[in-house]
Formats: structure tokens, C-alpha cells, sequence
């Protein structure tokens, strides 16, 4: 538990955003009695992180309750990942992704190994993914790994033993991306926590996009799908007519939850209590923005309390004039992705003892 000067200071210490809402991990603390669901995360110790259908709503909320404590505590000190070397193997361009989990490791006194572009790698030429896994089993603790193409978590693991933190595969899953999704919405509102929210807390969520190509909002959806007591209604706001894909096929259809797609989002935002936009699909092989026509911006007719999820990078679907406002979460979003990466970090290599967990 945290002390209440502990708690003063967390309120102000790591409100990194710098405009929109800034959120507090006291508040999930709180919320959550300060207890961390150990036996949920020590089932991550050693397991590779590829899917979000790996997880349920406990371990998603753990994840959360760790990421928070991480968040709200001076970690720095414990030195969870002291001796551990995380390798960052990004095939693909990645800005937020690779630094966010650079800086998790690093500022846990773990240390990193980092290919930044593939084209630097025997990939080019020619080298298979399978013996590029063989070496990085003697490289480090721990890969984390983004890649243009959807297959390529079962290349690499024909030969790779050690631990895999998908970090985007073509247009398959972004796990990672998905939980850092959860706990700015946790954080927001921790009764999204309880199996059972109180019905004037629950959420109807609108997604902008298109789950089937768009790996973000595809991990999104899925752990949205588990929070069937918080959850009362998804909206799909898409040009396509059948923009689910695969995947989420067979969850939505066995979701209690409400699910419908349209393709006009004008008639459905002022419903909304969470929007999250993205408009880079990947299609075929290279990726696009979507149609334009769902561009979100200061007016819009969003509920006055509503909130904006993106998991950036942005394009003209989501405007600056929305920055200064309270929709604005899509920043403290952003700055809650080295904590949650951090949990998941500590949860797989097994170190919650070092911060007096486990």
C-alpha cells in the first residue's frame, strides 16, 4: 500500500501527458484495495505473448494493477530486470512501439539489444526468420519483435526458445497495444474493473475502423469482449460492409455483448462513451488511411464526457483542436505504455519478486 505522501506525489509525478486528460494511477489503486492479483501474472512467467486471446479480464486487469503500481512507485531503485537483456527485433517501422519498450527495460536496469531496421539484419539476404531465432537464443532473455508479415511469429518460433512479446504482426495482433488500450480506460474508470459494473458506468464503445486489417483495433476488440459486466454496446463505424475479419468472427458472435456495424459515424457519436479511431490498415501487403469521411475533430458531436482512444501514429482522421480538450485521452494513453510494457516485462521474466511480489 501506498502512503499518502506516496499517493501526492504519484497524483503529479507521472502525469506525463502534456495536454487532455491526465489520469492517475492512484485512483485504479484504490479502486482495486491496492492488491496485485499475483497468481494471475505468475502465470505469465516464461510465456510468450503473441495474442490477446491469451489473456481473460482477470489478467488484463492485473496487468493493469501491476502497471499502476509501477507507475505510481520510484521502481527504478529495485531493479527488477537487473541481468536480464531484452533483444527489440523491429522488422517494420515503429516509432512509440520500439522506444516505449526500450525505455520499460531500461528503466528497470535491464538491458537492451536492438535491431531497429530489418533491412540491417541477414534478412537482407536472405536469412530465414527460424535461424535468426536460433541466434537470439543466445543473445538475450527475452525478444520483442514487429513484423510486416502475419506469419512470421510462427517462423521465428520454430527455433526461438526463449520468451516472445509480439510487437505487431502484419495485420494479425498488436497484444501489448491492446492492454495499454484497457488501462487508460481502467484508469479512467476503475469500476470497468468489477465483473459487475455499476450500469451508470458502463461503456458503449465506437470503433473507427476496420478490425480485420487493422491489428490495433483488432487486439482492441477482443479484450473488449471480455469485459462482458462493463461493456453494455460496440459499434463498428466502418466503410466496409464486413469489417470484422477472421479472428473476431467467432468471439462476437458468441458475446453477450451488443454488437453493430454501420457505416455513417454521424449518426451513432453522439451515442458513444468511448471512441477509438485508427485509420492505418494494412492491406494485401502495405498499408493505407481509410476513407476521410470519419474524421474526428472539435465538432464533432461527441457526448460531452465522452473520450477518444488512438493508438497513434495519428493522420487526419483524429484533428489537433481536439489536443486541448477532456476528449483528449488518447495522450495519457500514450503515456501509460512504458508501465504497462514494464508489468507485462516483469510478469514474463518471472522478477515480481524484486519489487517484494511473488
Amino acid at each position: 500500500m501506498l502512503s499518502t505522501k506516496q499517493k501526492n506525489n504519484a497524483l503529479t509525478a507521472h502525469a506525463t501527458n502534456s495536454k487532455g486528460q491526465r489520469l492517475s494511477p492512484i485512483r485504479l489503486l484504490d479502486y482495486t484495495h491496492g492488491k496485485i492479483d499475483e497468481e494471475a501474472l505468475a502465470a505469465l512467467a516464461g510465456q510468450s505473448i503473441l495474442n490477446p486471446r491469451q489473456f481473460d479480464r482477470r489478467t488484463v486487469v492485473a496487468i493493469a494493477q501491476l502497471a499502476a503500481l509501477l507507475e505510481s512507485r520510484n521502481v527504478e531503485m529495485d531493479k527488477p530486470l537487473d541481468g536480464k537483456i531484452a533483444i527489440t527485433a523491429f522488422f517494420e517501422a515503429s516509432t512509440r512501439t520500439r522506444l516505449s519498450f526500450e525505455s520499460a527495460v531500461l528503466r528497470l536496469d535491464g538491458k537492451v539489444l536492438s535491431v531497429p531496421d530489418g533491412q540491417v539484419t541477414g534478412i537482407a539476404k536472405g536469412e530465414s526468420l527460424a535461424d535468426i531465432g536460433e541466434m537470439f537464443n543466445t543473445y538475450g532473455d527475452v525478444v520483442i519483435m514487429r513484423h510486416p508479415d502475419t506469419d512470421c511469429l510462427d517462423e521465428i518460433s520454430k527455433n526461438l526458445e526463449r520468451p516472445l512479446i509480439n510487437a505487431g504482426n502484419g495485420s494479425g495482433h498488436h497484444p501489448t497495444q491492446a492492454l495499454i488500450d484497457w488501462y487508460a480506460l481502467l484508469k479512467w474508470r476503475p469500476e470497468l474493473c468489477s465483473p459487475i459494473c455499476p450500469e451508470e458506468k458502463k461503456v458503449h464503445l465506437g470503433i473507427i475502423g476496420t478490425p480485420g486489417s487493422m491489428r490495433a483495433v483488432k487486439s482492441f476488440v477482443r479484450l473488449a469482449l471480455m469485459f462482458t459486466g462493463a461493456v453494455k454496446k460496440i459499434t463498428l463505424i466502418s466503410e466496409l460492409a464486413d469489417p470484422v475479419g477472421l479472428d473476431l468472427t467467432e468471439p462476437i458472435e458468441e458475446s453477450p455483448i451488443p454488437i453493430e456495424i454501420t457505416n455513417d459515424a454521424q449518426e451513432v457519436l453522439s451515442q458513444l462513451d468511448v471512441v477509438y479511431v485508427n485509420s492505418i490498415a494494412f492491406l494485401g501487403d502495405s498499408y493505407r488511411n481509410l476513407d476521410a469521411r470519419y474524421k474526428l475533430d472539435a465538432s464533432s458531436n461527441l457526448k460531452p464526457d465522452a473520450v477518444i482512444l488512438h493508438p497513434l501514429a495519428r493522420n487526419d482522421e483524429l484533428s489537433e483542436d481536439l489536443d486541448e480538450t477532456d476528449h483528449n485521452l488518447y495522450f495519457a494513453q500514450a503515456a501509460g505504455a512504458v508501465f504497462v510494457r514494464q508489468a507485462v516485462l516483469v510478469a514474463v521474466l518471472d522478477r515480481m519478486s524484486a519489487l517484494g511480489l511473488g
